[in-house]
């Protein structure tokens, strides 16, 4: 090989014959040290050498970055490297792994708990119901939106959102617990909630190599100290008695939104869940074989029968948009759980501490007085089967369930003194002794 003396002119102005693919200038000073072009490329200074009788070569950069005394230097670094008994191209793939961990290292110091959020909620919302992404949301809300019916006027922020411009590295076992005895002796319950949730996030943090470094190697939220300042969940004793029935009836159907007066109806005439019933659209409506899908927070679906008087509610609804229980001032289309007028309600009927969850719970309760088997029941309101035997071998039908659906419906509106003839076409109720079916 013809080497020169490399000089800035003999370096800049080399170039590749149009005819070759590929031209080398070597260095007559610095054994192995070349530099190479092609006919389209830009220049790179490189070294060449023996290793283990293997010709090797290894890229050392561009003449632009690297001057002639500097890749000079760096090759006879690379010779002594062989020397040495070591391939100077596993040294730099060592050194560029190694290059790399740490600029991964000082980036997952400086990732914040909210970026880290962000890309949790992306990665689950796949897995996850509409209703479940936006209570994620709603827990690292910023606030401070102007609401008519927020406290001082505006929206406040959301109960983890004080963590989210924490680095993730800080978000330590002693963090949590402030934040947990702070907030549990204000709103211990919604607490509890975020709590889960954060202990969920942080698990799946633990599970991404980008996370993981920054992370201690127990969960910071599970602590003893956290969970002695949250406290426990009561057990939920609210439901409507027998006897109560017709005093809620009759103040609910007084209310002025139609709709919500609808919702709540069949909140207690299905048993299903508040999130389940609001996300009815008209296309899960049966008529024909008179069903209702339920999006199912367990199950994914489930369809259960669609009994006369809900029927009668559902289909004297106006149709605004897509969903069943719409609304025209929400942004979403449809209806807000409308807890402060069902809490209204029960305060003209005399009815204390009952919950628009604990209509779900009266469902169940009302159903004892009918010796209806606790399967039928479990379906209808999609609870897990208890038992191996309705686990695998219990299927009942929509016909079925309808069965017993209906000998519910028809006893809680007689006890509630409801009048309600079955049969109308649907979207009328029919006037009997001066009442309505669907208040």
């Amino acid at each position: 090989m013809a080497k020169v003396a490399f000089t800035a002119g003999r370096v800049s102005g080399f170039k590749c014959p149009p005819d070759k693919a590929q031209a080398f200038l070597w260095d007559a000073s610095t054994p192995g040290l070349g530099l190479r072009t092609t006919p389209a490329g830009k220049p790179s200074y490189i070294f060449q050498g023996q290793f283990q009788d293997k010709t090797i070569r290894v890229t050392i950069g561009s003449p632009s970055a690297w001057s002639i005394p500097q890749a000079q230097a760096k090759a006879r670094e690379l010779q002594r490297q062989i020397d040495e008994g070591h391939d100077p191209r596993s040294l730099k793939r060592d050194a560029l792994a190694a290059e790399a961990e740490r600029k991964a290292a000082d980036a997952a110091q400086a990732v914040t708990v909210g970026e880290a959020w962000g890309q949790y909620l992306e990665a689950r919302r796949p897995h996850w119901g509409g209703r479940h992404y936006a209570e994620h949301l709603l827990l690292v809300k910023a606030g401070g939106v102007a609401s008519n019916r927020a406290v001082n006027g505006v929206t406040q922020p959301g109960i983890l959102f004080p963590m989210m411009a924490l680095p993730l590295r800080e978000l330590t076992a002693p963090v949590i617990e402030a934040w947990a005895a702070r907030e549990g002796k204000t709103r211990p319950a919604a607490a509890r909630l975020a709590w889960r949730c954060l202990k969920a996030f942080l698990s799946w943090c633990a599970e991404q190599p980008e996370y993981a470094p920054v992370l201690p190697g127990v969960n910071p939220t599970k602590t003893t100290k956290t969970r002695d300042a949250l406290g426990k969940a009561g057990v939920k004793q609210d439901a409507l008695l027998q006897e109560q029935l017709p005093a809620w009836f009759d103040a609910v159907r007084q209310l002025q939104n139609p709709v919500i007066v609808a919702y709540l109806q069949v909140l207690l005439l299905t048993g299903a869940r508040a999130g389940e019933v609001l996300a009815l659209r008209w296309d899960d409506v049966n008529t024909k074989w008179k069903g209702l899908t339920i999006r199912d927070k367990v199950e994914g679906v489930r369809v259960i029968p669609l009994t006369p008087y809900v029927s009668q509610l559902i289909h004297a609804l106006p149709r605004r948009n897509e969903w069943v229980f719409s609304s025209p001032v929400s942004t979403s289309g449809t209806l807000v759980i409308p807890r402060n007028p069902h809490h209204d309600a029960c305060a003209v009927a005399g009815i204390e501490g009952l919950t628009v969850h604990g209509l779900r719970r009266s469902f169940k309760s009302l159903t004892e007085w009918l010796e209806i088997p606790a399967g039928v029941v479990a379906q209808i309101m999609g609870h897990k089967p208890s038992a191996t035997a309705e686990k695998h071998y219990t299927v009942r039908p929509l016909d079925l369930l309808r069965l017993h659906h209906e000998r519910i419906e028809a006893w809680i509106l007689e006890q509630a003194g409801v009048t309600f003839v079955a049969g109308t076409e649907p979207g009328t109720l029919r006037l009997v002794n001066g009442q309505d079916g669907g208040g």
